[in-house]
Parts: C-alpha cells; structure tokens; sequence
C-alpha cells in the first residue's frame, strides 16, 4: 500500500484549513482595523494615560498595524504545521498496533477515517495471514508426523518379505512370485511417501520462475492424458480430451504441464470407477479456458475454497492411498497465479469441475 496518497492528502487539508483561517483572519484583522479607526475619529478624547499612549503610538502605526498582521499569520502556520505533526505522530503510534496480534481496531481522529480504515484492514489482512501460515505449519507438521508413521509400515513389509525370500532360497515358484508382488506394491507406496517428503522441501524452497513460450494445448493435454492410462485403466476409467486443433496459449510449459498433472492426478484418485474425467479447452474471449471433470464423490461446499491451501488434504485419513502430501493443487494455484490466471473448483452431486482460466496472448508480437 501506498504511503504518499495519504502523506498528499494530509498535507493538502492542512494547508487547505492554514489558509482559509489565514483569510479569514486577515478579513477579521482588517475590519477591526476599520472599527478601530471609525471608533477613534468618532468620540471626544480627552487627556489620559490611554490617549497619550495611542496618540505616541500612531506615528509607529505603518510598522506596527504589518507586524501585528504577521505575528497574527505565524501564529496560525504554527497552530496548524503542530496539528499536521501531531498526525503524524498518531499515525506513527498506531502502526505499532499493526504488529499487534489483539483484535483492537485502531482509533485515529476523524480527519484521518480513510487512514484509520485502511490501516484497520491493514491489520485484520495480517491477522489472517499470521493465522493462515500458523495454520499451514500446524497441517505440515501433522503431515510430517502421519508421513513418517506411514514410511514405517511399507519398510516393514519390505523388510520382512525380503528376509522371507532370502531365507528360503527353495520357495515354491508361486509363493515367491507373491510374496515379490507384494513386496513391489510395498516399495511403491514408500517410494510416494518420500517423494511427498521431498515435495514439501521442493515447496518451501522453490521460487516460482517462468520461461514462456507458445503452447500447443491439445497437444499438451492429450500427452498428459494418454500419461495417467496405466494408472486410469485398472479401475477402468478414461480420460477423454476435448480441445480443437490450434488452440494455442502463452505460457511456461512445464509449469503448465504440471498443473494439468496435478488436477488430473486429483480427478483421477477421486472419480468413481468405470467413469470418464473429460479434458476440455476453448477460447472464452483473449482467455482460454481448461476444464477437467470427473465424476465422484461431492466436495463439500465448506471445502472449495480450502482445497487449494497449503498441506490441505480432501481425504484426512491418515494412511490413505489417494491422499497425497495436500501441496498438488496449492503448486498449481501459485504457477495458475503466476501467469495471472485464475483456477476454482465446482462440485455438484456427483460431478466436480476443477476450472483453470489463462490469458491467452502475451506482449511478444510473433505470438498468433
């Protein structure tokens, strides 16, 4: 926010009231001077203390009547420069309860509401973000703790499927063939639990940089969606792309890719079996439009708008094989964000629409 609009309009108001009460006072100043003359012309003096001290001070009049005139303008430049400086002090004073974790409202002198309103949502806006980050560590450190409790349970399994393996080397054929598949399937899953490991030190240390180019979008989409069919087909689901041939976009590519990567990756743990998660793109005006739908269980309404924070998980269970390390959809909010895009979710009955809007060209002339 700004600092100079508000030092401007301070200053301006200021000044504003320095020289209405300098007007003012001088229109006052003079016609007192007028009564006075009127007054002194108009009565019989005669001699006393008071006549002989205005009559030895009117030669001194042409200095004295100027003086007195801008002794009177300093006086107001001093009264309203001290009411300026002391705005600055109360608005120095109540940016010390910005910091403040209270729920106090600051209180500033009516002059200064809009400072005081800005300031107040200022601080309620920190009050939330402090809130915010302390909430995601608390969900980050709970998953950390789930994700270690987790590691131990696949380890186990390996390991002791492993020893089995290794001491009888005269295993039937058929045995050892099961007790090597499910050894596999254990690996698998502890190699997903490091990989979220890393994935929370990748988001906490990564900056977002983007290096765009043009995009062949159907291109992109079908690639990632023929990516997901070893995983789609055991459960007999299908993703289906629906985008017309040359739509083209301005972006970072491999950021992109992973945001369709991650919202499919969603759809795909979620939608129900023997179902299709349909892929469609169009152009909406200079935007493009991504939608990816599924059908599944319903997100709650209450969680639309959290899925997309930080160490967020839909599904709580702390061994689910679907919930992930909650950082998938809150990576492609921030890529969505960088490219000055906009992603939300809809959910109704059984169907759920995760929709991504993009600016489709960029300042780069060759782009068509």
């Amino acid at each position: 926010m700004k600092i100079k609009p508000f030092r401007s309009k301070i200053m301006r108001t200021a000044l504003f009231q320095c020289v209405r009460a300098a007007v003012l006072a001088t229109v006052f100043y003079g016609l007192s001077l007028v009564l006075v003359y009127y007054i002194g012309y108009s009565i019989t003096w005669y001699p006393s203390p008071v006549y002989y001290l205005i009559h030895g001070l009117l030669p001194y009049a042409s200095l004295l009547v100027p003086m007195a005139w801008l002794i009177m303008l300093l006086a107001i430049i001093y009264y309203y420069w001290n009411k300026t400086a002391g705005y600055i002090e109360e608005i120095a004073t109540a940016s010390l309860s910005l910091v403040q974790p209270d729920e106090e409202e600051i209180r500033l002198p009516q002059e200064l509401r809009e400072i005081e309103t800005r300031m107040n949502q200022i601080k309620k806006e920190a009050r939330k973000s402090a809130r915010e980050a302390k909430e995601a560590e608390q969900r980050k450190n709970d998953l950390v703790v789930n994700l270690a409790h987790d590691i131990r349970t696949p380890l186990s399994s390996v390991i002791g499927y492993l020893s089995l393996l290794d001491e009888a080397p005269d295993m039937p054929p058929e045995q050892r063939s099961k007790y090597t598949g499910i050894t596999l399937d254990k690996a698998g899953r502890l190699e997903q639990l490091v990989d979220e490991f890393f994935e929370i030190t990748r988001f906490n240390l990564s900056t977002i940089v983007l290096n765009k180019g043009k995009i062949n979008l159907p291109f992109m989409l079908r690639q990632i969606a023929d990516e997901f069919y070893p995983m789609l087909s055991p459960e007999n689901k299908e993703a289906v792309v629906d985008a017309p041939e040359g739509l083209a976009l301005w972006g970072d590519a491999d950021k992109l890719s992973r945001v369709f990567n991650n919202i499919l990756k969603n759809a795909a743990a979620y939608s129900y079996n023997d179902t299709k998660i349909i892929i469609s793109a169009f152009l909406n005006n200079k935007n493009v439009v991504i939608q990816v739908s599924n059908q599944g269980d319903p997100i709650p309404s209450q969680k639309l708008e959290t899925i997309f924070e930080r160490f967020f998980r839909l599904d709580n269970a702390r061994s689910s094989q679907t919930g992930g390390a909650g950082l998938g959809l809150a990576i492609a909010k921030e890529i969505v964000d960088a490219h000055r895009g906009t992603i939300s979710a809809k959910s109704s009955g059984t169907n759920t629409t995760f929709i991504v809007t993009l600016p489709q060209n960029d300042t780069d002339p060759s782009f068509s």
